[in-house]
């Protein structure tokens, strides 16, 4: 009876075991149908090199190998300058420029002809006259000249009309300003050498800048410019130059910063004449009128370029906006070196038109150019004419 229940369970446990075993390989098998074969990218076969072909044998084609195409760049293209500037001929700008100018300048003369239209010109209205005269940085003595030249043609012309008037102070202004002087620039060259001119000034008054514009307005008038930049003592100085002579094709001669300002004027001079240049623009430190040493070397760069060729030129550029301190200032160049000629900058602003006749008349040397804006051609030989037709709106 033992052996039998024996058997039973041992018969039971061997069942039960056949189940299991037959249970996971069914699982497996499942698992294995649903899960995904593994893709291997096929192996790369090695193409045998191009032989030569056996006697006999036909010569095998050619294979197609593709043959990577480059992006070919045009390297003189790329570095190629930048197409040079063509400036506005210098010739009629003042006129063209003459609404600007208007806009700043108009209150001097619509001041005076308010004053000159009231019906009874009393000795107030004259000291009013003076008064604006005066604030427009006209200077004393122009200012009693024109204001006792007014009472006399006033006092014999009698009627005033607007159109009357607008002509008598036309005149009197002009005569002022002073028409007949020459304000013509040295730069004719002569076929022997080129024309020298200095460019003298304070700190602050745009000179290099005016240096820049002036090589634009010979540039544009067909001159050869070469530019010397003997400014060495403020950062950046020649550089800034420089980029001005670049954009109109004009040879810049520089040195190293804080090198001797004689020697690079004399080294441009010396450029120009191996050039053929017409005209050769130096441009010298912002000088404090104050110190008298900075001044004595202000001359030593016109001994210095003076032995190779005289100095056609000398153009002192004045701040229009500072008034009577340009004055003293332009007192002391004059004592340096023979200022030829004035360079008004900033007469577009606040700045005061009397300060032309004021510098001409306390130095006997004559407006050449102004300044009238911030652009690249905003400089213009002066014309009375065109100036004084701004200051009273014609």
């Amino acid at each position: 009876m033992e052996y039998l229940i024996l058997a039973i369970i041992i018969a039971v446990v061997a069942l039960i075991a056949i189940v299991g075993l037959v249970t996971t390989t069914v699982r497996r098998r499942k698992t294995v149908e649903g899960a995904q074969p593994e893709t291997r990218p096929a192996p790369l076969v090695e193409q045998p090199p191009d032989r030569e072909p056996a006697v006999g044998e036909e010569p095998a084609e050619p294979r197609d190998t593709p043959v990577p195409t480059v992006e070919t760049v045009d390297v003189s293209e790329a570095l190629a300058p930048p197409p040079l500037e063509v400036p506005a001929p210098s010739a009629g700008r003042l006129v063209r420029l003459r609404a600007r100018l208007a806009r700043s300048q108009n209150a001097l003369g619509k001041g005076l002809l308010t004053l000159l239209s009231r019906d009874r010109l009393d000795e107030e209205t004259w000291e009013e006259i003076e008064e604006i005269l005066l604030t427009a940085d006209v200077g004393v003595r122009p200012t009693q000249e024109l204001v006792e030249r007014l009472r006399t043609r006033v006092r014999v012309l009698g009627a005033r009309t607007p159109e009357e008037l607008r002509r008598l102070l036309r005149e009197e202004l002009l005569a002022l300003v002073g028409p007949d002087l020459d304000r013509s620039l040295n730069v004719q060259p002569d076929g022997t050498r080129p024309r020298v001119v200095l460019v003298v000034g304070v700190n602050g008054t745009g000179k290099t800048t005016t240096v820049g514009k002036l090589a634009r307005v010979l540039v544009a008038d067909g001159h050869s410019v070469v530019l010397g930049a003997a400014d060495t003592f403020r950062a950046a100085a020649a550089d800034q130059l420089q980029t001005w002579g670049e954009r109109v094709g004009a040879h810049t001669v520089r040195g190293p910063e804080g090198a001797d300002p004689a020697s690079v004027a004399f080294e441009a001079v010396r450029a120009g004449i191996d050039a053929k240049a017409d005209v050769v623009l130096i441009d010298t430190a912002g000088r404090l009128h104050t110190k008298a040493g900075l001044m004595d070397e202000l001359g030593k760069v016109k001994r210095v370029v003076e032995k190779q060729a005289p100095v056609d030129e000398v153009l002192l550029v004045l701040d229009a906006t500072t008034g009577q301190n340009g004055m003293i200032q332009a007192r002391v160049f004059t004592e340096v070196v023979n200022v030829t000629g004035i360079t008004l900058t900033k007469l577009d602003g606040t700045a005061k038109g009397g300060i032309v006749v004021a510098v001409q008349r306390e130095l006997g040397v004559p407006v050449k150019l102004v300044g009238l804006g911030e652009g690249p051609d905003d400089l213009a030989p002066f014309d009375p004419v065109a100036f004084v037709d701004a200051l009273i709106g014609e």
